[in-house]
């Protein structure tokens, strides 16, 4: 079975509040140069952490365009960020959805249902996810791929799709199987992503999210959605080529390295993945700036990042080492 990889992608910001969009765009295009998938407008690209909805809308419609321009692949967030915090009726929570969902078909790319904080403030049982989803992916233009945040990478998700939430959100698909392309599961437990994956309907995927267990995951039979993907690209490429071909051996040589890089990126407070992986970005020569959207740079320590920069050399995706080296030294 060949496998779909995405990257989720950043968005490369020279200040707070500002985006280089010619960067972000050359990033991904690199991305579709090495033959991955880019997922857009997720939680990698700062939703929810500083991208606000209008600028996360030309992020939409400029890499849907680029996409185009080069034959990737490209999916897109769809979310209810516009609204204000805390909880909202449902109706609005819903109308919400489709505004971003509007956005995203008509750019012409891939949906991505995202985790709705908003849903998660509002939502009384299992029935109320279930009648928001369940009116939205009756009326989407293609299938879909439904996103599943954990409370780790996201405090505010607590409580995702009630109280059984593995029984519930298979329900769900099961019931609008034809609408869902696969669905993405960042729990970091890979048990019990293994156990989702065996229920899921025929022909619907289950996306790895899993940024500490991705290898084995993919070789036993998820695709990937992974945040770490933007920053190890060029052996994920590799490796998947390696797997498409049969050679899981070499499949694992090429991925086993990145995980202890991965781990590190992902150690908890798990949201500030981020961070580490537009410094990667950075170090690697995709960007000017160890700059973020909101300032997030400093969300992570120094020390923090003398173990990633230590580790990346050690997994091998550093491509130009003088320039790293110069940058990292520049940190202090």
């Amino acid at each position: 079975m060949k496998r779909t990889f995405y990257a989720a992608a950043h968005v490369v910001a020279t200040s707070d509040t500002d985006i280089d969009w010619d960067a972000t765009l050359a990033f991904r295009r690199h991305l579709w140069s090495l033959g991955l998938g880019v997922a857009d407008a997720m939680d990698t690209a700062q939703r929810g952490m500083g991208l606000p909805w209008d600028a996360t809308q030309q992020l939409i419609k400029l890499s849907a365009a680029e996409a185009g321009s080069v034959g990737g692949l490209l999916a897109c967030g769809v979310g209810t960020d516009q609204l204000p915090a805390g909880s909202h009726p449902l109706a609005k929570i819903e109308a919400a959805y489709r505004a971003q969902l509007e956005v995203v078909q008509s750019a012409g790319a891939g949906a991505i249902l995202m985790a709705s904080r908003a849903l998660a403030a509002s939502a009384k049982s299992e029935k109320d996810y279930h009648t928001v989803y369940g009116n939205l992916l009756s009326q989407v233009d293609a299938p879909v791929i439904l996103h599943w945040l954990g409370e780790m990478f996201d405090p505010q998700l607590e409580g995702y799709w009630g109280p059984n939430p593995d029984e519930s959100v298979l329900e769900l698909i099961h019931n609008y199987a034809s609408k869902v392309d696969g669905v993405k599961v960042s729990v970091l437990d890979a048990d019990r992503e293994i156990a989702l994956r065996s229920k899921l309907p025929d022909g619907v995927k289950l996306y790895t999210g899993d940024d500490f267990n991705y290898p084995s995951l993919i070789e036993s039979g998820s695709h990937a959605l992974l945040g770490i993907f933007d920053a190890i690209a060029v052996p994920a490429a590799r490796a998947r080529e390696a797997l498409d071909a049969g050679d899981t051996a070499g499949f694992r040589a090429i991925l086993d390295p990145t995980v202890p890089l991965a781990r590190h990126i992902f150690e908890a407070p798990t949201y500030n993945y981020k961070t580490g992986i537009v410094y990667l970005a950075w170090l690697n020569g995709h960007q000017e700036h160890f700059h973020m959207v909101g300032g997030l740079q400093t969300a992570r320590s120094k020390e923090h990042l003398d173990k990633l920069y230590r580790l990346a050399l050690e997994a091998g995706v550093i491509t130009d080492l003088d320039l790293a080296a110069a940058r990292h030294a520049s940190l202090a």
